[in-house]
């Protein structure tokens, strides 16, 4: 369903899981915001006061292993990626993520937890438009021989990732989406973190990844699949890459309405691409959907969308 009114969480959800760098146990509980809010992450089990963070591109502070959020102060909730995927993916405009410990749970490596607790939280209608921020040119980014890009596209959002690893077992796959939630909830959701098992080694001794397990990550080595279970897709691993763009293109701070390609990409090749985006103030601007026109007397009844012709200007492009 497409909604030309910002969207939150009708009441609160809360799932359970373990850190996948520290294996410590941890609660992520998600709840509605207010219009305009995004995505705020709440870091409770501190010393003191809690601490809060709105989810955006300047609030990231490492994109090494994961993407993580953070301040002044320090790093504040690491691993955000496929929560914020679920989120943005399955149409939800602003909520509250409240998180006990320092990573949101990894759960079993994919988004498909979230988007359960989401269904289990509800889904609300607010009385505001819904906000666009409309690609109006190309933006692109590279980092070795890993290359991002952003381009306009006037139907929807639609992600591209193409992946090359060594690794005869992943080799090269691509995959794109239209962002849509019946589409991500079925086709990208599900799709599961993966890895080789002499980086999974090596992390270990280093003192990362200590909540890895085969119950929430893929794993290959040089010859074969670990897993006993087998892939969820046959490309699952480009899956995965789409699932963690989405989140991490969330922290935009408001949902896109363009495409992005990704090659051999990553959070950081993710970030740097969204920073250069938004740093260039010409290459994009914020709109908004037109409301809902219900039907009148003697009349067909007629509901705009969020694309094509169903958006007006906004403001400028200083959302952040």
């Amino acid at each position: 369903m497409k909604f030309s009114r910002q969207t939150t969480l009708r009441s609160q959800a809360t799932v359970t899981g373990v850190g996948v760098h520290s294996g410590r146990p941890v609660t992520l509980t998600l709840g509605p915001a207010d219009i305009d809010a995004g995505f705020l992450f709440v870091r409770t089990g501190l010393d003191g006061a809690d601490r809060e963070i709105k989810a955006t591109s300047k609030s990231v502070v490492a994109t090494e292993l994961a993407t993580v959020l953070g301040d002044s102060d320090g790093p504040l909730v690491s691993t955000a990626e496929h929560v914020l995927s679920a989120l943005r993916g399955m149409g939800i405009d602003n909520a509250t993520i409240e998180v006990d410990g320092p990573e949101v749970p990894i759960m079993d490596g994919s988004a498909a937890p979230f988007v359960a607790a989401i269904d289990q939280a509800g889904l609300r209608e607010q009385a505001a438009p819904r906000k666009y921020l409309q690609i109006l040119k190309p933006v692109s980014a590279a980092i070795g021989e890993s290359f991002g890009e952003f381009r306009p596209y006037a139907a929807g959002f639609r992600v591209e990732v193409e992946i090359d690893f060594s690794n005869p077992q992943i080799g090269k796959q691509k995959y794109a989406l239209a962002v849509e939630p019946e589409i991500f909830r079925r086709e990208v959701a599900r799709a599961r973190t993966f890895g080789r098992m002499n980086d999974v080694a090596r992390l270990w001794k280093m003192g990362y990844a200590l909540g890895a397990s085969f119950e929430n990550s893929v794993v290959f080595d040089d010859d074969r699949l670990l897993n006993p279970e087998g892939l969820r897709y046959s490309d699952e691993c480009a899956r995965h890459k789409a699932l963690d763009a989405i989140g991490d293109l969330a922290l935009a701070g408001l949902p896109i309405l363009g495409a992005y390609r990704s090659v051999r990409g990553g959070h950081k090749l993710n970030h740097t691409v969204l920073t250069a985006l938004l740093a260039d103030r010409s290459a994009w601007r914020v709109i908004e959907a037109e409301p809902a026109r219900r039907a009148v007397r003697g009349h067909a009844e007629a509901v705009t969308g969020l694309v094509g012709g169903m958006v007006a200007p906004a403001y400028g492009p200083d959302v952040s």
